[in-house]
């Protein structure tokens, strides 16, 4: 195969959805499948996604539908869902094509990356990890963007960039696939301590500390790990990591936000249709942590805080009596 001429999206969401865009921009064969058949009508019918990304025009062409089957002949299957349902979607793909993995996260039952799901699913098939600073909106309006497409096949991987790079986006390929995938899922977790320093009117000082520190504890993980320091420096980790903590459109520091100002969690999350992330990553990546003997303290904090009912200033106090010591440790 010397390129990707049908490109499959699993997820009918604001990434999927603006995924499928750029594969029409790029003069591909989309097909786009939705658990939900509103959302599949909507775009079918109006060339619109009213749920997920209200509002925005989307690109003529879009093949639309609710049966997963539909994809079982594409060159190229893009999993764009939540970290936490990527098993189950992983078990119901039919073919032998590449997996994109668009999921930042890390399965809570397993303590697994994505890409280690994925590999467990469907021994032998290629996967390739799509992630860095890409707000889903911005991407339909067709604003600069730039991402990592991680696999250990050099040639698949710029298939898969030439695939999807459409106007003023733009990938970039690697072989790291680790680090890319584990960058997508802590980032998620700073980005809810990101929301409470601003919720709880913490000042630029602090925000700032706050994404060092936190790239730090990222990076020691990831190292440990065998992730590469370069992936972690890249559009993946840094890239992500600043765009999450400090963008309005960041659903994970909106839950910190929302906390730092004193909504309880459970108030935050009822009703909602889209997934936070972060908040069900936080003890997974504190367990994977704890299996390779690194401190996460931010990230402890976080969980402490969501899960295991730590008062927030108390958290935020441990945080700054912690013994001092050299910088980059």
């Amino acid at each position: 195969m010397s390129e990707i001429g049908h490109i499959g999206v699993v997820g009918g969401g604001a990434w999927g959805t603006a995924l499928a865009c750029l594969g029409r921009r790029a003069g591909r064969r989309v097909t786009l499948w939705s658990r939900d058949p509103a959302v599949s009508e909507a775009i079918a019918r109006d060339r619109a996604n009213p749920v997920y990304l209200p509002g925005q025009r989307l690109d003529d062409g879009i093949e639309a539908t609710h049966d997963l089957a539909a994809l079982s002949a594409c060159e190229a299957t893009l999993l764009v869902c939540p970290a936490q349902a990527v098993r189950e979607l992983s078990a119901r793909l039919g073919g032998d094509a590449p997996v994109v993995i668009c999921a930042k996260g890390i399965e809570v039952s397993s303590g697994l990356l994505m890409p280690e799901v994925v590999a467990e699913v469907l021994p032998g098939r290629p996967i390739a990890m799509l992630s860095g600073p890409s707000f889903a909106e911005e991407v339909v309006r067709g604003l600069p963007t730039a991402v990592s497409i991680a696999t250990e096949d050099p040639a698949l991987g710029q298939m898969l960039a030439s695939a999807l790079a459409a106007g003023a986006f733009r990938p970039y390929w690697t072989h790291d696939v680790l680090g890319v995938a584990l960058g997508g899922a802590v980032k998620n977790v700073l980005a809810i301590a990101a929301g409470i320093v601003e919720g709880r009117g913490l000042g630029y000082n602090a925000a700032a500390a706050l994404v060092t520190r936190g790239f730090a504890e990222m990076a020691r993980l990831g190292q440990a790990m065998g992730a590469e320091l370069e992936t972690l420096t890249g559009l993946s980790g840094v890239g992500d990591l600043v765009l999450t903590c400090h963008g309005p459109l960041s659903r994970n520091r909106s839950l910190g936000l929302a906390l730092g100002k004193g909504t309880k969690l459970v108030d935050y999350l009822a009703g909602r249709r889209q997934i936070v992330e972060g908040e069900a990553t936080a003890p997974a990546v504190l367990a994977r942590a704890t299996r390779h003997q690194i401190e996460m303290p931010i990230c402890a904090a976080v969980d402490a805080i969501l899960h295991r009912g730590a008062d927030l200033d108390d958290a935020i106090r441990a945080l700054l009596a912690r013994p001092l010591r050299r910088e980059g440790k």
